[in-house]
C-alpha cells in the first residue's frame, strides 16, 4: 500500500482544517484512500498528515499540482515536507 507522510507547520490549525476538509472530494478523486492527522505534542500548528493512496504516482501528481500549491497558500501551510512511502509490513499488538 502506498502512503504519503507530510510534515508541515500551519499558520492556524482551525483555518487550515477548514480548507483541508473542503478539499476532501479533490483528495478522493486524486486517489487518497484514507488519512490520519496528528500534531506535535504541545504545538497544534505543527501537523503530520499520513495518508494511504491508490498509487505514489497519483499522490505526487496531486501534491505537485498548481491547484494544490494554491490551496496550500490559502491554508497557511509553511514549507511542507513530503515523504513518499511503500508499506513493508503492518501489525497489531
Amino acid at each position: 500500500m502506498p502512503h504519503v507522510l507530510i510534515i508541515h507547520e500551519v499558520a492556524a490549525y482551525p483555518a487550515w482544517k477548514q480548507i483541508f476538509d473542503q478539499a476532501a472530494e479533490i483528495r478522493k478523486r486524486a486517489g487518497e484512500i484514507s488519512y490520519q492527522l496528528l500534531r506535535y505534542d504541545g504545538d497544534a500548528n505543527n501537523i503530520v498528515h499520513f495518508s494511504a493512496w491508490s498509487s505514489l504516482d497519483n499522490a505526487r501528481r496531486f501534491f505537485e499540482s498548481p491547484e494544490l500549491v494554491e490551496i496550500r497558500k490559502q491554508a497557511g501551510v509553511k514549507a511542507p515536507e513530503f515523504i513518499y512511502l511503500q508499506e513493508l509490513e503492518k501489525g497489531v499488538l
